[in-house]
């Protein structure tokens, strides 16, 4: 069953095509499998071959560059499979298109052909390293530098809650090059991790986004190649801003398609109920108005993502209106997961899984700008 009365027209046959693929390889691979990845903090990395196998990492590459030269839809489409499968511990968005954009747009053309294609393929995995201990949502205040050596950066310091940071074979990796300027001095460095200097703590334990390997990274006299800067010396926060824009677009097509799932399986769910005569769920009138309430809400923040999406196809998508969409989507999916949880209680919570959605919900409110950041950036351009 669907909650939506409104066509998507944004999706061609080639999209809904690959959708079914996507959805059958979750399907037999991904979901019976992900409750035993969450207790081990990480997903199986054949995993990552597969997805590559399949085409479906990095499909907005240029086939120039190893990918498949498709436009970001296809993108759109994974993430919103992964987020109705509730297979959270998936980083490959975050690979896909966080990681290999930046280098597509900012590397050069070696590195762009030495680690693309192997990224579309799936044997290399991509992570990007911006927050610490000390500096989480404000980056200037980020202290791990990469002094100049000849032609090489020697870096120290370190990085958390680095997704995909215990699988990865390549990180981007934000550092202070020079100690004035603030954002001026920050740059983007591309490391690979197997680089002497570079090593991994303990995967992190989480209240949500259980099976997503999570990890602290550190760097110690690392020394890395002058030609793996990303993007020109001090231009880092640059470069980083220009891409937030689709990267909190992504956080919104992720988190308005996980209230739909979780929306539709409560109402389904329900819908059993009262059809086996479960009494105490079948006083429908004030269920069905809390239905009614979500059900529009989430209607109205799909159609305003996916024309925030169509925008971004046309390269239209500005910053504020990106941040209006997370703001919007990811408040509403931790509504959503509330609401559906306590009108389901404990047995239907346990039958939908609701309760892990619940809790993975909480970090997309968080990564990408604290929801709290969008309601300032929104702010200052009004």
């Amino acid at each position: 069953m669907s909650i939506s009365r409104i066509e998507r027209t944004l999706f061609r046959d080639e999209h809904r095509r690959f959708r079914e693929r996507v959805r059958a390889v979750l399907d037999t691979e991904v979901v019976p499998h992900h409750r035993d990845w969450e207790m081990r903090g990480l997903v199986d990395r054949t995993l990552w071959n597969r997805a590559g196998t399949e085409g479906f990492l990095c499909p907005a590459i240029s086939r120039d560059h190893g990918g498949k030269g498709k436009d970001r839809l296809f993108s759109i489409v994974v993430t919103e499979e992964i987020a109705k499968a509730g297979a959270s511990g998936l980083g490959w968005g975050l690979h896909s298109d966080i990681v290999a954009p930046y280098i597509e747009t900012y590397g050069s053309e070696a590195l762009k052909r030495a680690y693309l294609p192997a990224m579309a393929a799936g044997t290399m995995v991509g992570a990007i390293a911006m927050t610490e201990p000390s500096a989480g949502s404000d980056l200037r205040g980020i202290v791990t530098s990469a002094r100049r050596d000849g032609d090489d950066f020697v870096v120290n310091g370190s990085k958390i809650f680095v997704t995909n940071g215990w699988h990865c074979d390549l990180v981007i990796l934000a550092v202070k090059t020079a100690t004035e300027g603030a954002a001026k001095g920050i740059s983007l460095l591309l490391v690979e991790s197997a680089t002497d200097g570079f090593s991994r703590g303990q995967l992190l334990k989480k209240s949500g986004m259980c099976a997503l390997d999570t990890v602290e990274l550190f760097f110690d006299e690392m020394r890395v190649p002058a030609g793996n800067l990303l993007g020109r010396e001090g231009d880092g926060f640059s470069c980083l801003m220009q891409q937030l824009p689709w990267e909190r677009l992504l956080a919104a097509v992720y988190t308005i398609a996980a209230a739909e799932a979780v929306l539709e399986a409560a109402i389904d769910w329900m819908k059993r109920q009262r059809a086996n005569e479960f009494e105490g769920w079948q006083d429908g009138q004030s269920n069905r108005f809390r239905f009614a309430e979500l059900a529009t809400e989430v209607e109205v923040g799909r159609v305003f993502v996916d024309h925030c999406i169509a925008l971004s196809l046309r390269h239209l998508l500005n910053a504020e209106t990106a941040s209006m969409a997370k703001l919007w989507a990811t408040n509403l999916q931790f509504k959503t997961m509330t609401k559906c949880a306590d009108m389901l209680g404990t047995a239907g919570r346990q039958g939908l899984s609701i309760d892990r959605f619940w809790a993975d919900s909480g970090i997309y409110r968080l990564a990408g700008g604290s929801n709290e950041i969008m309601k300032e950036l929104i702010g200052r351009s009004l």
